[in-house]
């Protein structure tokens, strides 16, 4: 049996790669997508090409699942489709599937509406961009793209003109490692995000250089930190499946560098898969556990400025400034710095204004985390306006972390990627 299964993994990894070198002699250093925030619902999309002939398809980002999916209900046409059979290699490098006619399937999730159904594994053309770390080069091609048909039920909540979900987890089918895998490229990638709907963030895959206008390479000033498996499926699924989020071990939250009282067990992953540290793109800001949301919005008004006029707080946010009161500078909103502290006192993810403020009105300004309730999942949910402007990249194939901190203390931010230039 472990002969069999090892040959399926290795036919199926060639099934990947043999394509493209047959195709062309050009072999790509890194790939490249654009993101770009949804004014309205705040969420991160990305776009691709896929489908014979090729067609421009909008996903969100999600910093976990297993497998991209696309609507096909409405209007998927495409004269390569193919769907993938029951003990195909295709099927057997997704891990536990369910089979029916013949047919592979899985459950395409929504991580923002928290909806799933079943779809049948699919296999068609993707084309992305190229890139060296500066500016995008020429398209490529992987001709047997695996992918999962959802859903116009599993949409519900996303984004306008989004038809699916990017799903950038570490699984050997989700975007980032099947897309390396094709092109033999290092098993990793990075993310960063842009506050403005008017600009693009991006998303390279493979190594650096990360250059951003002025020409700031930011992957020579990360930070890094090891990245944990949660050795239980945080998104549902099939039992006895890891899960394929990125979590990273917290060890103490500062507000104006002084460690708020907290209750460290909750730091931790436990044996059912509750606690610790995640990331996500699906939720507009960082979510905590109650009593550590508590904890930090008391450090934070009382390490406030006493000026500092606080107002009646705006939902989802507890606690509310005076917009005028608050000074300014090229890192945003002058408050206490917030630092979580990783796995030594030398290694933080520090929060800035830009990061930690979200001002709501003129006269309004709101710290910007929110209660994640008594009993979530996971005890701080990392969200998308803290990791606006930060650079952060997920390296699967060493298990390791690297983040730059705010690119605006390096001059610089991530809309500054030249995708006007190739």
């Amino acid at each position: 049996m472990a002969l069999s299964y090892n040959f399926l993994l290795l036919c199926s990894l060639l099934f990947f790669v043999s394509p493209i070198v047959a195709q062309t002699s050009f072999r790509p250093k890194a790939l490249v997508l654009p993101v770009q925030k949804d004014a309205a619902t705040l969420q991160y999309v990305t776009q691709i090409k896929q489908r014979t002939p090729l067609v421009p398809v909008k996903l969100a980002v999600h910093l976990g699942g297993n497998i991209l999916w696309v609507d096909c209900e409405k209007g998927y046409v495409s004269s390569t489709n193919k769907t993938a059979r029951c003990g195909s290699a295709q099927c057997n490098l997704i891990g536990p599937v369910a089979c029916g006619g013949g047919i592979c399937g899985e459950f395409p999730s929504n991580p923002i509406s928290n909806t799933g159904t079943f779809g049948s594994i699919r296999i068609d053309v993707v084309s992305v961009q190229s890139t060296n770390g500066r500016h995008p080069g020429r398209g490529v091609t992987v001709p047997n793209f695996i992918f999962l048909c959802g859903s116009e039920f599993v949409l519900q909540g996303l984004a306008p003109g989004v038809t699916g979900i990017a799903a950038l987890g570490r699984t050997k089918t989700a975007l980032p490692l099947q897309l390396a895998a094709a092109f033999s490229l290092n098993r990793k990638f990075a993310i960063c995000l842009s506050p403005s709907a008017r600009s693009n963030g991006v998303i390279i895959i493979g190594d650096g250089p990360y250059v951003l206008l002025p020409n700031v390479d930011v992957s020579k000033s990360l930070t890094y930190t090891p990245l944990l498996i949660n050795q239980v499926n945080t998104e549902g699924g099939f039992l006895g499946t890891p899960s394929n989020e990125y979590f990273i071990g917290v060890k103490s939250i500062k507000v104006g560098r002084k460690a708020i009282p907290l209750n460290t067990t909750l730091l931790s992953i436990d044996s059912d898969g509750i606690g610790g540290t995640k990331f996500s793109a699906s939720v507009p800001y960082t979510a905590l556990e109650t009593s550590f949301y508590k904890a930090l919005l008391q450090a934070f008004v009382n390490a406030m400025p006493t000026k500092v006029t606080r107002v009646a707080p705006v939902a989802p946010f507890g606690a509310c400034f005076n917009s005028r009161d608050i000074g300014s500078s090229r890192l945003g909103p002058s408050v206490p710095q917030i630092d979580l502290v990783l796995q030594n006192s030398k290694v933080l993810w520090s929060i800035i204004g830009a990061n930690s403020i979200v001002r709501v009105s003129n006269d309004v300004s709101c710290l910007g985390f929110v209660d994640g309730g008594v009993t979530p999942k996971t005890s701080i949910v990392i969200g998308g306006h803290q990791l606006d402007n930060n650079l952060v990249q997920f390296d699967i194939a060493t298990s390791r972390l690297g983040f730059s901190n705010s690119l605006l203390l390096q001059r610089t931010m991530c809309s500054n990627f030249n995708f006007t230039s190739t």
